[in-house]
């Protein structure tokens, strides 16, 4: 017979987190306490899609299935094409930029400051779509020390462990 895995935080520990506090601090979307990745700076690149397994705190599962963050693909291009039209608005209500005009280069230095900002913050951006893919599918249950994780099976799973 198996010998159960316990999961602890002491209640003093216990913190009530928001779905959107949760989500933005990459947190188990499940009880909101631990941080789904092993390295908490998403800068250490070597590092950087590194998650815990399961849950330190809840045990529940990071990768529901094989292949299952290939969903967060599409959450990063929305939050990517956001940033992007955020830093051209941004530029051109506070510098401006004329079409018009061929010897404007505001235009150029507008492009050049949204992929710049896209390559700083896409570490971030990686880590925070995969939070919310996972929030999509795993729902908060406010009574996980009670609540046992049901007896759960991965798809596609021959020959990984559990």
């Amino acid at each position: 017979m198996a010998e159960e895995k316990k999961y602890h935080l002491p209640e003093s520990e216990d913190v009530d987190r928001s779905y959107l506090g949760a989500m933005f601090t990459c947190r188990c979307p499940r009880c909101r306490q631990s941080h789904l990745f092993e390295d908490r700076n998403p800068y250490h690149l070597r590092k950087t899609m590194k998650m815990y397994k399961e849950c330190p705190t809840c045990g529940q599962p990071t990768e529901i299935e094989v292949g299952f963050y290939t969903g967060a693909a599409y959450v990063s291009y929305a939050l990517t094409v956001a940033l992007a039209v955020a830093v051209f608005v941004a530029w051109y209500v506070l510098i401006g930029f004329e079409m018009s005009n061929l010897n404007d280069y505001r235009i150029f230095w507008c492009l050049l400051t949204t992929v710049a900002a896209i390559v700083l913050v896409t570490p971030y951006v990686m880590r925070l779509s995969r939070s919310i893919w996972l929030s999509f599918f795993v729902k908060y249950d406010k009574d996980w020390r009670i609540n046992k994780l049901t007896n759960f099976e991965r798809i596609n799973s021959i020959g990984m462990e559990k």
